[in-house]
């Protein structure tokens, strides 16, 4: 058995948290693209790594006998050793696969709904009437703009200044399409457990890119932290009040 196939396995166990520090010094784009490359590069190598931990167990098998030679440092392994494992690489690799197809089908959907409004109109801004302080960006689909919705709860909340800046970064989630780092993240937290630590990282340097731009948009970084930031009206604190995915 070559025992470097684990390494992919146990890497993200390490790899991770350097990734989440490393990301605490750079820009918020370059944490971005550090934490999302991170999380897919891991998922993929795990899961090779699953791939390979299969191949002793099925070479055991009639059926590939024949390919034994091109493995053959992986199956030197005793067939009690090989088949247990290359039995729950495989369970895992189903299970990774079904909630992968699960939640990209989950993902595909709501692009899908959020391409249709329910008001009926097209231009950017959807304006929904709820007392409750809000406002999200809903991502289209390949070729589509997306739209921003707004509560009337969130514009009177807000004086002009703090409106522009708020609409500045919804735009921002849409036109840095946030929302495919996301749902990378998700996905690839799917494919290994230390992963999962990746999503919230990813998220909060997605909400600095934007109020990046906000900022840039109005001129004043006062008006835009008072419009998005952790104390803006219905923002939760830590989390902020809009969902780029």
């Amino acid at each position: 058995m070559i025992y470097a196939v684990w390494v992919p396995l146990l890497m993200p166990f390490v790899a991770v948290p350097a990734a989440r520090r490393l990301a605490d010094a750079l820009s918020p784009v370059r944490a971005v693209r550090l934490l999302a490359s991170t999380a897919v590069g891991l998922a993929l190598f795990s899961t090779l790594a699953l791939v390979l931990l299969v191949v002793p167990g099925a070479t055991r098998l009639s059926a590939v006998a024949a390919a034994g030679e091109l493995v053959k440092p992986l199956a030197d392994a005793a067939p009690e050793v090989t088949i247990p494992l290359a039995a729950a690489a495989v369970a895992l690799l189903a299970g990774c696969a079904v909630a992968v197809a699960r939640t990209a089908r989950r993902h595909w959907a709501e692009l899908q709904r959020a391409g249709v409004p329910a008001d009926g109109s097209d231009g950017e801004l959807t304006v929904v009437r709820d007392s409750r302080p809000d406002a999200y960006a809903l991502p289209g689909l390949p070729g589509s703009p997306g739209r921003i919705v707004v509560t009337t709860g969130m514009l009177r909340a807000l004086d002009p200044a703090e409106r522009d800046a708020l609409l500045a970064h919804e735009r921002a989630h849409l036109a840095g399409r946030h929302h495919f780092f996301l749902a990378a993240a998700e996905l690839a937290a799917l494919c290994h457990p230390a992963l999962r630590s990746l999503r919230a990282p990813v998220g909060y340097a997605l909400e600095r890119c934007a109020d990046e731009a906000a900022a840039t948009e109005v001129g004043d970084r006062r008006v835009a932290a008072r419009a998005v930031g952790p104390d803006a009206p219905g923002a939760e604190p830590g989390v902020g009040h809009e969902d780029p995915a």
